[in-house]
């Protein structure tokens, strides 16, 4: 075989693998996820949670996946079958494919000495990384309105509008949020981004990136539908918005859906204001992990502990507060930058 062609194969090979490791990796987080969620909300509420499927519920997951794939798929007689059956696939996919620049550790010198070449614990270090996270991430929202609007329920529709809306109003301020960290560490690559913050330990501790955190991690709340924000799927009001007409592994695919942005945006909040894997004494991969899992772990805090915000209130304080914030906090950012030169 020619050596060009020994080695595309190769690098062919070595690129499946790659995408599979990182599928497989955050596959399984996305499902475990809804295990820590039920464990650690049970706690809270003094209850132990699930318990039957293995040693303290670890097989849990495992066992709703199997009902999911066996339950009935029911599609409304009225409904936009095409539509109908497309939403859940653009809700998850976006999600997904957002890991491709997530960076989850730098260069691991063992492989790269193993296989003789360079081998990093991400798949792409893009130039306009975030940029990609920001394009992609936004493509969600096309998928809860086609829901709303392919399942013919009065019900489905208006979830699907107040997600459209709320989503499209909270995006704004995250990315201007972003901006202070753009400006400050001078490039739209992640992997520079980590690295610029090695020389001040991480961003957030400069006053204009603690708002900026504040007001990223309030967003990405609010854009993942996480409660106190999860007025698409107020069951008070609209049964369960946007999805109340799905069943089976469609209805599965909206919350592999939401626990991925969970972790795009914890991901992206170590990346951007924790330094990324940036740690003593541990791996950079186990740094990376903990602070991850530290901000989602907040998330289940804020459901077990706050109320919902009525629809009003949460428009207003995306469009009132966070979004002339984010405004002021990107000018002192200029300031501040012009100062220090």
């Amino acid at each position: 075989m020619p050596a060009g062609l020994l080695e595309t194969l190769y690098t062919v090979i070595y690129t499946l693998a790659h995408i599979v490791a990182v599928l497989v990796f955050v596959l399984l987080n996305v499902a475990y996820l809804t295990l820590y969620e039920r464990k650690v909300i049970a706690h809270m509420q003094v209850r132990v949670g699930p318990m039957r499927a293995g040693w303290h519920g670890i097989l849990q997951p495992i066992a709703d996946g199997i009902k999911l794939f066996l339950k009935e798929d029911i599609i409304p007689a009225k409904a936009s079958k095409a539509v109908f059956i497309l939403s859940p696939i653009i809700c998850l996919v976006p999600a997904l494919i957002s890991f491709v620049v997530v960076p989850f550790g730098g260069k691991s010198e063992f492989l790269s000495n193993l296989l003789g070449r360079e081998v990093n614990f991400y798949l792409a270090d893009l130039n306009i990384g975030i940029l990609y996270i920001l394009a992609i991430s936004s493509m969600g929202v096309y998928g809860i309105v086609m829901a709303g609007w392919a399942s013919n329920s009065k019900y489905s529709l208006l979830g699907g509008l107040r997600s459209a809306a709320q989503m499209i109003s909270y995006e704004i301020a995250m990315g201007l949020s972003i901006i202070t960290v753009l400006m400050i560490s001078q490039s739209l690559s992640l992997v520079d981004i980590i690295n610029s913050q090695s020389k001040l330990w991480n961003v957030v501790f400069i006053p204009v990136g603690t708002i900026a955190f504040f007001i990223y991690f309030v967003a990405g709340v609010a854009e993942t539908n996480r409660v106190p924000f999860d007025l698409p799927e107020a069951e008070t009001e609209l049964v369960a918005g946007f999805h109340t007409e799905y069943s089976g592994m469609k209805f599965a695919y909206f919350f592999l859906a939401e626990y991925a942005n969970m972790l795009v945006v914890s991901a992206m909040a170590a990346t951007l204001f924790f330094g990324g894997w940036s740690g003593p004494f541990l791996h950079p991969v186990i740094w990376f992990l903990i602070k991850v899992y530290a901000f989602i772990f907040i998330f289940l805090w804020l459901r077990a502990t706050l109320p919902r915000y009525r629809y009003d209130q949460l428009m207003r304080l995306g469009w009132k507060f966070f979004l002339p914030l984010a405004l002021v906090n990107v000018l002192a950012t200029g300031l501040m930058l012009l100062w220090v030169k």
